[in-house]
């Protein structure tokens, strides 16, 4: 029994690994199961068996993804700039992550997202997280104020032909430390204004 409970963790971590390399690259849509399952080095009626179908595989991926993500938070309560830095390495080290949230927000999907209260919950604790650093009650403003700290880490990784655009690409590891040097900097000028301004 043990065993066959070892062999079907196994076989689960495995398929979640290959999925996310799947879903990273082509998107819900794009994705197949067959070469997941040839990734994984399964059949692909384990998928359906597993997880019922695409779809749900994905989700649980993106559970996955998100439970990485829990780690990085963490650092809020201590230091909202370290934060950023913290975010910053981890979609550097973690690309992946980043395409599979791009993915899932370009998915159509009608209703709440899978695990809506488990997300809200980790959102609502950032955003207290955040407030109280700031002196404040949570409100809008904090949460908007957080979304911000998120964007100056996202923007230039989710739209690299934009960076480069504007001559501020991550070409390179002098250039990807600047960016994070810049992206720290105006977080801590963010948070100062922040700290004045009060809620709204």
């Amino acid at each position: 029994m043990a065993t066959s409970a070892s062999t079907t963790a196994s076989t689960k971590e495995a398929l979640l690994a290959a999925a996310r390399e799947e879903f990273a690259e082509h998107g819900i849509a794009g994705a197949r199961v067959d070469r997941i399952a040839r990734l994984a080095g399964v059949n692909k009626e384990r998928i359906y068996g597993y997880f019922g179908n695409k779809e749900k595989l994905f989700d649980a991926v993106m559970k996955d993804a998100m439970d990485e993500l829990t780690e990085v938070n963490a650092l809020l309560g201590d230091d909202p700039v370290q934060y950023v830095a913290g975010l910053f390495d981890h979609y550097q080290e973690h690309p992946d992550l980043l395409r599979l949230l791009m993915w899932e927000a370009l998915h159509d999907r009608s209703g709440h997202l899978p695990d809506q209260q488990w997300r809200v919950d980790r959102c609502h604790d950032k955003v207290a997280s955040l407030a109280a650093h700031l002196g404040q009650e949570p409100s809008a403003e904090a949460g908007r104020t957080m979304l911000s700290l998120m964007g100056l880490v996202l923007m230039p990784m989710a739209l690299p032909q934009l960076a480069e655009l504007m001559g501020a690409q991550m070409d390179g590891p002098e250039s990807t430390a600047r960016m994070r040097e810049h992206a720290t900097a105006f977080a801590r000028a963010l948070l100062e204004c922040g700290k004045t301004a009060g809620p709204s």
